[in-house]
């Protein structure tokens, strides 16, 4: 075995046929981190024939005295499951970056440990898990959690929409509240467009709280992703939203004064009169969301008569699969549940485009009601999706003198 540097072209050559293929594993990927701070390595994995058995973009930067701890997103594109293999490449690899002053190297391997339905069952299990696990630890790797929250580095647990289905199914699969949260957003008038510029002004004012990364990377990521990278946004039409919620308002008021003339009826029994007051209280209920909402979508027209954008998404197409790589949402108009919408839009695009999944990114392994992710959780399992485990991240120490002075120096 032999580690060799490889072109950014073989890289993508190998990396598009191996069964841990990623869109983090690209070349692609490679030149925008290359754009803010990062270097960029892409690395080659040969048998004694010269023949390519593995490969990883590797991204890295000087932290300590020329000292480097690399990070291999997604994971070496790798054999984990041959033990020997496993571990002549630790050994290899401390014996190449090692000399290098590479003293870490970050791996999370794109390798799934369980696939779950929505409410966290179990439907399938990776047989070869265990092995691979004990194949990284023997050869000196450590795993460094299966947290059911977030790793340091990329999600643990991502939420899979099937797109093989015929969309009304699909929709129909997804839980009550959510079906009601979309067709509200909906005669909210709330509508969902592809942005053809690829702008992200408006988005970037809606994420960068989520993540420290700048605008220009974004913008670089977009750019370098061409017609694989694609940006949604939710827009409230606020005449619509004006016309919707006062036929709402009316038609609640007509039911209102209904239930009061029955229950002003002296023939009625007193079991029917309690069920009379319950549908008044909740009417009355309805009645003042629906004010809430004429009053809102009056002013709303008032400022912003050309209608104004309440949410929004980043999207990468991948190897027939569309990824949400980022989205977010104006706060103030989260009660019109925009995000909703947004992705059955994204859904309802992709399964006409006959492609395999929608993935929506990360929630937390948790899958109890009450967790402090719960409204993560709540709005992605909503749309019954299947449920991915990855085995977590593991690090590798490569050189361990240089490591332990980088430690003593508080650097860890």
């Amino acid at each position: 075995m032999r580690i060799i540097t490889i072109s950014p072209e073989q890289f993508d050559r190998y990396a598009k046929r191996h069964r841990y293929r990623n869109y983090y594993q690209t070349s692609v990927y490679g030149n925008t981190m290359r754009k803010f701070g990062f270097n960029v390595h892409f690395l080659g994995i040969t048998d004694d024939s010269n023949t390519l058995i593995g490969a990883s973009l590797l991204i890295y930067r000087e932290v300590f005295m020329g000292h480097k701890i690399a990070y291999a997103p997604r994971g070496m594109l790798f054999n984990y499951e041959n033990p020997t293999q496993v571990q002549e490449l630790a050994e290899k690899l401390k014996k190449i970056l090692g000399k290098q002053g590479f003293i870490l190297l970050k791996i999370d391997p794109y390798i799934p440990s369980t696939v779950r339905d929505h409410d966290g069952n179990i439907m399938n299990f990776n047989n070869q898990v265990n092995l691979i696990m004990a194949n990284l630890k023997n050869a000196g790797f450590t795993h460094q959690g299966r947290s059911l929250y977030f790793e340091n580095e990329k999600p643990r647990w991502e939420s899979l929409v099937l797109l093989n289905k015929d969309i009304r199914e699909i929709f129909n699969s997804f839980d009550k509240r959510t079906r009601h949260k979309i067709r509200k957003a909906a005669n909210s008038g709330i509508e969902c467009y592809k942005d053809p510029s690829k702008n992200i002004n408006v988005l970037y004012n809606f994420i960068k709280r989520k993540s420290p990364k700048p605008i220009e990377f974004y913008r670089e990521l977009i750019s370098n992703y061409g017609d694989d990278a694609e940006v949604y946004y939710a827009k409230i039409n606020t005449e619509i939203y004006v016309i919707n919620s006062r036929k709402a308002y009316e038609n609640e008021m007509e039911k209102n004064d209904q239930i009061a003339e029955k229950i002003q009826q002296i023939d009625i029994t007193p079991q029917q009169k309690n069920s009379l007051l319950n549908k008044k209280m909740e009417s009355d209920k309805l009645l003042n969301t629906y004010k809430n909402s004429m009053v809102q979508a009056t002013n709303l027209l008032k400022d912003h008569p050309n209608g104004i954008i309440v949410a929004g998404a980043i999207v990468i197409k991948y190897d027939n699969s569309a990824f949400l790589y980022m989205d977010g949402f104006n706060k103030g108009f989260s009660n019109l549940n925009p995000s909703y919408l947004l992705k059955w839009r994204m859904i309802d695009d992709y399964n006409k485009q006959h492609l395999k999944y929608f993935n929506m990114n990360a929630i937390v392994g948790e899958f109890e009601k009450h967790n402090k992710f719960s409204g993560l959780n709540e709005m992605k399992l909503g749309f019954h999706p299947i449920v991915t485990e990855y085995i977590g991240e593991f690090d590798i120490i490569l050189n361990n003198f240089s490591y332990n002075l980088y430690k003593s120096f508080g650097k860890k």
